[in-house]
Protein backbone atom coordinates (compact mmCIF):
# COMPACT_ATOMS: atom_id res chain seq x y z
CA UNK A 1 0.00 0.00 0.00
CA UNK A 2 2.41 2.58 -0.91
CA UNK A 3 0.57 4.87 -3.47
CA UNK A 4 -3.00 5.00 -2.31
CA UNK A 5 -5.82 7.40 -3.24
CA UNK A 6 -6.89 10.61 -1.02
CA UNK A 7 -10.10 12.31 -1.48
CA UNK A 8 -9.76 16.03 0.16
CA UNK A 9 -13.41 17.35 0.25
CA UNK A 10 -14.07 21.73 0.09
CA UNK A 11 -16.44 24.48 -0.63
CA UNK A 12 -17.91 24.37 -3.95
CA UNK A 13 -16.32 26.63 -5.96
CA UNK A 14 -12.98 26.36 -4.41
CA UNK A 15 -11.80 22.92 -6.30
CA UNK A 16 -8.87 25.01 -7.72
CA UNK A 17 -7.06 26.63 -4.82
CA UNK A 18 -7.26 23.30 -3.39
CA UNK A 19 -5.73 21.24 -6.32
CA UNK A 20 -2.82 23.97 -6.29
CA UNK A 21 -2.07 23.74 -2.27
CA UNK A 22 -2.14 19.62 -3.13
CA UNK A 23 0.04 20.32 -5.58
CA UNK A 24 2.59 22.09 -3.83
CA UNK A 25 2.63 19.37 -1.24
CA UNK A 26 4.43 17.13 -4.06
CA UNK A 27 0.72 14.95 -5.18
CA UNK A 28 -0.46 14.16 -8.11
CA UNK A 29 -3.82 15.00 -8.87
CA UNK A 30 -5.99 12.15 -9.90
CA UNK A 31 -9.32 14.09 -10.34
CA UNK A 32 -11.06 17.52 -9.83
CA UNK A 33 -14.68 17.49 -8.88
CA UNK A 34 -17.41 19.69 -7.16
CA UNK A 35 -16.61 19.58 -4.36
CA UNK A 36 -13.30 17.44 -3.70
CA UNK A 37 -10.04 16.83 -5.08
CA UNK A 38 -8.30 13.48 -5.73
CA UNK A 39 -4.85 12.74 -5.21
CA UNK A 40 -2.14 9.92 -4.58
CA UNK A 41 0.44 9.42 -2.42
CA UNK A 42 1.78 7.32 0.21
CA UNK A 43 1.12 7.40 4.23
CA UNK A 44 3.01 10.31 4.64
CA UNK A 45 0.36 11.93 2.56
CA UNK A 46 -2.21 10.86 5.04
CA UNK A 47 -0.23 13.06 8.14
CA UNK A 48 1.03 15.85 5.61
CA UNK A 49 -2.48 16.53 3.97
CA UNK A 50 -4.27 16.68 7.36
CA UNK A 51 -1.50 19.35 8.60
CA UNK A 52 -0.81 21.53 5.84
CA UNK A 53 -4.01 21.94 3.80
CA UNK A 54 -5.57 25.32 4.80
CA UNK A 55 -8.38 24.80 2.22
CA UNK A 56 -9.71 21.24 2.58
CA UNK A 57 -12.17 20.41 5.37
CA UNK A 58 -11.02 16.42 5.81
CA UNK A 59 -8.89 13.95 4.36
CA UNK A 60 -10.27 10.45 3.19
CA UNK A 61 -8.70 7.19 2.26
CA UNK A 62 -10.40 5.73 -0.74
CA UNK A 63 -11.61 2.30 -0.33
CA UNK A 64 -12.92 2.68 -4.21
CA UNK A 65 -15.64 3.43 -6.23
CA UNK A 66 -18.40 1.83 -7.70
CA UNK A 67 -21.89 2.02 -9.99
CA UNK A 68 -24.70 0.93 -7.84
CA UNK A 69 -28.24 1.42 -8.79
CA UNK A 70 -30.07 -1.04 -6.81
CA UNK A 71 -29.53 -1.78 -2.72
CA UNK A 72 -29.01 -4.72 -3.59
CA UNK A 73 -25.98 -4.02 -6.10
CA UNK A 74 -24.81 -1.47 -3.44
CA UNK A 75 -24.53 -4.39 -0.85
CA UNK A 76 -22.42 -6.75 -3.21
CA UNK A 77 -20.18 -4.02 -4.50
CA UNK A 78 -19.30 -2.67 -0.85
CA UNK A 79 -18.83 -6.54 0.59
CA UNK A 80 -16.05 -7.01 -2.74
CA UNK A 81 -14.04 -3.56 -1.39
CA UNK A 82 -10.86 -4.70 0.60
CA UNK A 83 -12.26 -3.60 4.34
CA UNK A 84 -9.66 -5.56 5.89
CA UNK A 85 -6.84 -3.64 3.99
CA UNK A 86 -7.69 -1.06 6.49
CA UNK A 87 -9.97 -1.70 9.37
CA UNK A 88 -8.12 -4.14 12.60
CA UNK A 89 -10.69 -6.81 13.95
CA UNK A 90 -11.31 -4.94 16.75
CA UNK A 91 -11.66 -1.42 14.90
CA UNK A 92 -14.69 0.63 15.27
CA UNK A 93 -16.08 1.08 12.00
CA UNK A 94 -19.38 3.03 10.66
CA UNK A 95 -21.19 4.95 7.94
CA UNK A 96 -21.15 8.72 9.51
CA UNK A 97 -22.16 10.04 6.36
CA UNK A 98 -23.93 9.36 2.91
CA UNK A 99 -24.74 12.11 0.90
CA UNK A 100 -26.11 11.63 -2.68
CA UNK A 101 -26.85 13.63 -5.52
CA UNK A 102 -28.94 12.57 -8.79
CA UNK A 103 -28.78 9.02 -8.43
CA UNK A 104 -31.41 6.33 -7.69
CA UNK A 105 -30.08 5.31 -4.02
CA UNK A 106 -31.06 8.40 -2.26
CA UNK A 107 -32.06 7.46 1.46
CA UNK A 108 -28.61 8.63 3.43
CA UNK A 109 -30.00 6.15 6.43
CA UNK A 110 -30.79 3.21 4.38
CA UNK A 111 -27.23 3.40 2.25
CA UNK A 112 -25.83 3.79 5.66
CA UNK A 113 -27.27 0.89 6.95
CA UNK A 114 -26.68 -1.86 4.23
CA UNK A 115 -23.20 -0.67 4.05
CA UNK A 116 -22.36 -1.06 7.15
CA UNK A 117 -23.88 -4.71 6.88
CA UNK A 118 -21.83 -5.58 3.71
CA UNK A 119 -18.80 -4.49 5.87
CA UNK A 120 -19.58 -6.50 8.43
CA UNK A 121 -20.04 -9.42 6.53
CA UNK A 122 -16.44 -9.06 4.27
CA UNK A 123 -14.80 -8.56 8.01
CA UNK A 124 -16.72 -12.09 8.93
CA UNK A 125 -15.55 -14.03 6.29
CA UNK A 126 -11.69 -12.09 6.68
CA UNK A 127 -11.59 -12.49 10.15
CA UNK A 128 -13.39 -15.86 10.67
CA UNK A 129 -15.33 -14.49 13.49
CA UNK A 130 -19.18 -14.09 13.60
CA UNK A 131 -18.87 -10.66 16.21
CA UNK A 132 -16.92 -7.56 16.09
CA UNK A 133 -16.02 -5.97 19.86
CA UNK A 134 -15.29 -2.49 18.09
CA UNK A 135 -13.05 -1.34 21.18
CA UNK A 136 -10.40 -0.20 19.07
CA UNK A 137 -9.33 2.72 16.92
CA UNK A 138 -12.40 4.46 14.68
CA UNK A 139 -12.57 3.88 11.11
CA UNK A 140 -15.88 6.48 9.89
CA UNK A 141 -16.85 5.64 6.57
CA UNK A 142 -18.01 8.42 4.05
CA UNK A 143 -19.81 7.68 1.16
CA UNK A 144 -20.42 10.03 -2.02
CA UNK A 145 -23.39 9.04 -4.63
CA UNK A 146 -23.16 11.25 -7.97
CA UNK A 147 -25.37 10.02 -11.43
CA UNK A 148 -25.33 6.48 -9.22
CA UNK A 149 -21.25 6.47 -9.27
CA UNK A 150 -20.68 5.37 -5.69
CA UNK A 151 -17.68 6.91 -3.94
CA UNK A 152 -16.24 5.18 -0.67
CA UNK A 153 -13.89 6.51 1.82
CA UNK A 154 -12.25 6.59 5.20
CA UNK A 155 -12.51 9.84 7.47
CA UNK A 156 -8.54 10.30 8.59
CA UNK A 157 -9.73 13.72 10.11
CA UNK A 158 -12.47 13.28 12.38
CA UNK A 159 -13.77 17.26 13.27
CA UNK A 160 -13.39 19.12 10.08
CA UNK A 161 -9.92 20.51 9.28
CA UNK A 162 -11.43 24.31 9.43
CA UNK A 163 -11.37 23.69 13.21
CA UNK A 164 -8.14 24.66 13.90
CA UNK A 165 -8.24 24.99 17.50
CA UNK A 166 -7.49 28.83 17.91
CA UNK A 167 -11.05 30.05 17.68
CA UNK A 168 -13.28 28.34 20.65
CA UNK A 169 -14.83 31.61 20.45
CA UNK A 170 -16.85 32.96 17.54
CA UNK A 171 -18.55 36.17 16.43
CA UNK A 172 -22.01 36.52 15.48
CA UNK A 173 -21.56 35.57 12.26
CA UNK A 174 -18.03 33.49 11.94
CA UNK A 175 -16.38 32.44 8.67
CA UNK A 176 -15.00 29.35 8.31
CA UNK A 177 -11.42 28.97 8.41
CA UNK A 178 -10.92 26.96 5.52
CA UNK A 179 -12.92 29.04 3.64
CA UNK A 180 -11.51 32.23 4.68
CA UNK A 181 -7.98 30.89 3.67
CA UNK A 182 -9.32 30.21 0.87
CA UNK A 183 -10.24 33.15 -0.13
CA UNK A 184 -7.50 34.71 0.86
CA UNK A 185 -5.20 32.75 -1.65
CA UNK A 186 -7.99 34.15 -4.46
CA UNK A 187 -6.42 37.39 -3.97
CA UNK A 188 -3.25 38.44 -4.69
CA UNK A 189 -2.17 39.52 -1.62
CA UNK A 190 1.09 38.45 -0.67
CA UNK A 191 2.92 39.09 3.12
CA UNK A 192 4.78 41.28 2.21
CA UNK A 193 1.78 43.31 1.26
CA UNK A 194 -0.95 45.35 3.51
CA UNK A 195 -3.43 43.55 4.39
CA UNK A 196 -6.91 44.69 6.30
CA UNK A 197 -10.05 43.56 7.67
CA UNK A 198 -12.97 46.46 8.66
CA UNK A 199 -14.80 43.69 9.74
CA UNK A 200 -12.85 40.98 11.67
CA UNK A 201 -15.16 39.44 14.62
CA UNK A 202 -13.71 37.25 15.38
CA UNK A 203 -10.16 37.39 13.52
CA UNK A 204 -10.69 34.68 10.95
CA UNK A 205 -9.26 36.34 8.16
CA UNK A 206 -6.01 38.28 9.59
CA UNK A 207 -5.68 35.18 11.75
CA UNK A 208 -5.29 32.92 8.42
CA UNK A 209 -3.27 35.50 6.80
CA UNK A 210 -0.82 36.18 9.60
CA UNK A 211 -0.56 32.04 9.38
CA UNK A 212 -0.07 31.89 6.28
CA UNK A 213 2.42 35.04 6.52
CA UNK A 214 4.62 33.21 9.21
CA UNK A 215 4.21 29.32 7.50
CA UNK A 216 2.34 27.97 10.29
CA UNK A 217 0.87 24.98 9.41
CA UNK A 218 -2.79 24.58 9.97
CA UNK A 219 -3.19 21.43 11.78
CA UNK A 220 -0.25 21.57 14.33
CA UNK A 221 -2.31 22.47 17.19
CA UNK A 222 -4.89 19.33 16.83
CA UNK A 223 -5.76 15.74 16.77
CA UNK A 224 -6.91 13.34 13.96
CA UNK A 225 -8.91 10.53 13.80
CA UNK A 226 -5.96 8.29 12.02
CA UNK A 227 -3.62 9.03 14.82
CA UNK A 228 -4.94 5.81 16.69
CA UNK A 229 -4.35 3.89 13.16
CA UNK A 230 -1.61 1.79 14.70
CA UNK A 231 -2.40 -1.16 11.96
CA UNK A 232 -2.12 1.36 9.12
CA UNK A 233 0.58 4.32 10.23
CA UNK A 234 3.10 4.40 12.13
CA UNK A 235 3.83 7.56 14.60
CA UNK A 236 7.33 8.26 12.92
CA UNK A 237 5.28 9.49 9.62
CA UNK A 238 3.22 12.06 12.19
CA UNK A 239 6.31 13.10 13.99
CA UNK A 240 7.81 13.73 10.83
CA UNK A 241 5.34 15.49 9.31
CA UNK A 242 4.94 17.43 12.27
CA UNK A 243 8.82 18.39 12.48
CA UNK A 244 8.85 19.54 8.46
CA UNK A 245 6.38 22.15 10.17
CA UNK A 246 8.13 23.44 12.60
CA UNK A 247 11.14 24.00 10.77
CA UNK A 248 8.88 25.64 8.06
CA UNK A 249 7.41 28.75 10.53
CA UNK A 250 9.00 31.60 10.14
CA UNK A 251 7.51 33.71 13.46
CA UNK A 252 9.86 36.86 12.85
CA UNK A 253 8.25 37.68 9.57
CA UNK A 254 7.82 41.41 9.28
CA UNK A 255 4.03 42.14 7.82
CA UNK A 256 1.05 44.92 8.24
CA UNK A 257 -2.35 42.78 8.90
CA UNK A 258 -5.00 44.35 10.42
CA UNK A 259 -8.45 43.59 12.23
CA UNK A 260 -10.91 46.60 12.56
CA UNK A 261 -14.20 46.31 14.27
CA UNK A 262 -16.84 48.85 15.96
CA UNK A 263 -17.67 46.06 18.66
CA UNK A 264 -15.02 45.95 21.71
CA UNK A 265 -16.32 43.05 22.84
CA UNK A 266 -15.64 40.70 19.70
CA UNK A 267 -12.37 42.47 19.34
CA UNK A 268 -11.48 40.94 22.54
CA UNK A 269 -12.00 37.30 21.83
CA UNK A 270 -10.22 38.23 18.20
CA UNK A 271 -7.01 39.35 20.47
CA UNK A 272 -7.44 35.90 22.50
CA UNK A 273 -8.23 33.37 19.03
CA UNK A 274 -5.24 35.27 17.52
CA UNK A 275 -2.81 34.25 20.77
CA UNK A 276 -4.39 30.84 20.61
CA UNK A 277 -2.97 30.70 16.70
CA UNK A 278 0.51 32.30 18.12
CA UNK A 279 0.09 35.23 16.05
CA UNK A 280 -0.86 37.94 17.98
CA UNK A 281 2.06 39.47 17.18
CA UNK A 282 1.53 40.20 13.64
CA UNK A 283 -1.71 41.70 14.23
CA UNK A 284 -2.97 44.61 15.25
CA UNK A 285 -6.70 45.26 16.16
CA UNK A 286 -8.26 48.16 16.62
CA UNK A 287 -11.83 49.53 17.88
CA UNK A 288 -13.05 50.92 14.77
CA UNK A 289 -15.93 51.50 12.82
CA UNK A 290 -15.88 50.47 9.02
CA UNK A 291 -16.53 54.89 8.34
CA UNK A 292 -13.32 55.59 9.36
CA UNK A 293 -11.54 53.25 7.60
CA UNK A 294 -8.12 54.56 6.62
CA UNK A 295 -4.70 53.72 5.85
CA UNK A 296 -1.36 56.12 4.96
CA UNK A 297 0.34 53.37 2.50
CA UNK A 298 -0.47 52.43 -0.72
CA UNK A 299 -1.96 49.28 -2.49
CA UNK A 300 -3.45 47.21 0.01
CA UNK A 301 -5.70 44.95 0.14
CA UNK A 302 -9.17 44.65 2.03
CA UNK A 303 -10.20 41.08 2.79
CA UNK A 304 -13.50 40.88 4.47
CA UNK A 305 -16.93 39.32 5.54
CA UNK A 306 -19.01 42.45 6.32
CA UNK A 307 -22.71 41.89 8.08
CA UNK A 308 -24.98 39.90 5.44
CA UNK A 309 -28.23 40.83 7.61
CA UNK A 310 -29.65 37.56 8.10
CA UNK A 311 -31.74 38.95 11.25
CA UNK A 312 -34.79 41.43 9.75
CA UNK A 313 -33.23 44.00 12.37
CA UNK A 314 -30.16 43.63 10.77
CA UNK A 315 -30.96 44.22 7.44
CA UNK A 316 -32.13 47.46 7.89
CA UNK A 317 -28.66 49.22 8.69
CA UNK A 318 -27.14 47.35 5.62
CA UNK A 319 -27.18 50.46 3.02
CA UNK A 320 -25.18 52.36 5.79
CA UNK A 321 -22.96 50.17 6.80
CA UNK A 322 -22.28 49.36 2.94
CA UNK A 323 -22.80 53.04 1.95
CA UNK A 324 -19.90 54.06 4.80
CA UNK A 325 -17.61 50.85 3.36
CA UNK A 326 -18.00 52.12 -0.15
CA UNK A 327 -17.04 55.89 0.90
CA UNK A 328 -14.01 54.78 2.99
CA UNK A 329 -12.90 52.56 0.56
CA UNK A 330 -12.94 55.50 -2.20
CA UNK A 331 -10.74 57.02 -0.36
CA UNK A 332 -7.94 54.72 -0.03
CA UNK A 333 -6.09 55.57 -3.24
CA UNK A 334 -4.70 52.17 -5.42
CA UNK A 335 -6.21 49.95 -2.84
CA UNK A 336 -7.94 46.72 -3.85
CA UNK A 337 -11.03 44.81 -1.95
CA UNK A 338 -12.38 41.54 -1.79
CA UNK A 339 -15.55 41.11 0.27
CA UNK A 340 -17.83 37.91 0.70
CA UNK A 341 -21.52 38.66 1.38
CA UNK A 342 -24.57 37.37 0.34
CA UNK A 343 -26.31 41.05 0.74
CA UNK A 344 -27.96 41.31 -2.84
CA UNK A 345 -27.80 44.89 -3.06
CA UNK A 346 -23.78 45.24 -1.63
CA UNK A 347 -22.60 46.62 -5.15
CA UNK A 348 -25.52 48.75 -5.47
CA UNK A 349 -24.86 50.41 -1.70
CA UNK A 350 -21.08 50.00 -2.19
CA UNK A 351 -21.33 52.39 -4.93
CA UNK A 352 -18.99 49.95 -7.35
CA UNK A 353 -19.68 47.34 -9.93
CA UNK A 354 -17.05 44.34 -8.76
CA UNK A 355 -14.19 43.55 -11.57
CA UNK A 356 -15.15 40.17 -10.64
CA UNK A 357 -17.60 38.03 -8.31
CA UNK A 358 -17.55 34.46 -7.73
CA UNK A 359 -20.38 32.56 -6.27
CA UNK A 360 -19.81 30.24 -3.29
CA UNK A 361 -21.27 28.65 -0.88
CA UNK A 362 -20.84 29.33 3.37
CA UNK A 363 -22.61 26.95 4.75
CA UNK A 364 -25.88 26.30 3.33
CA UNK A 365 -25.71 30.64 2.39
CA UNK A 366 -25.36 31.37 -1.18
CA UNK A 367 -22.83 34.03 -0.95
CA UNK A 368 -20.68 35.97 -3.70
CA UNK A 369 -17.22 37.05 -3.20
CA UNK A 370 -16.70 40.53 -4.95
CA UNK A 371 -13.36 41.48 -6.28
CA UNK A 372 -12.68 45.30 -6.72
CA UNK A 373 -9.32 45.60 -8.00
CA UNK A 374 -6.83 47.98 -7.43
CA UNK A 375 -3.50 48.61 -9.92
CA UNK A 376 -0.87 46.90 -9.26
CA UNK A 377 2.14 48.64 -7.19
CA UNK A 378 5.39 49.54 -9.27
CA UNK A 379 8.11 46.86 -9.39
CA UNK A 380 11.19 48.46 -7.34
CA UNK A 381 13.98 49.24 -9.52
CA UNK A 382 17.07 47.40 -8.65
CA UNK A 383 19.99 50.16 -8.17
CA UNK A 384 24.18 49.36 -9.38
CA UNK A 385 25.81 47.34 -7.58
CA UNK A 386 23.07 45.69 -5.48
Amino acid sequence: MNKMEWIAPCHFGLESVLKREIQNLGYDIIQVEDGRVTFGGGLDALCRANIFLRTAERVLLKVGSFRAETFEELFDKTKELPWEEFIPEDGKFWVAKAASVKSRLFSPSDIQSIMKKAMVERLKSKYHIQWFPETGASYPVRVFLMKDQVTVGIDTTGVSLHKRGYRPVAGKAPIAENLAAALIMLTPWRKDRILVDPFCGSGTFPIEAAMMAANIAPGMNRSFTAESWDSLVGKKEWYDAVNEANDLIDDSVETDIQGYDADGDVLRAARRNAEAAGVSHLIHFQQREVKDLSHPKKYGFIITNPPYGERLEEKKTLPRIYGEFGEAFARLDSWSAYMITSYEEAERYFGRKADKNRKIYNGMIRTYFYQFAGPKPPKHRRTEGT
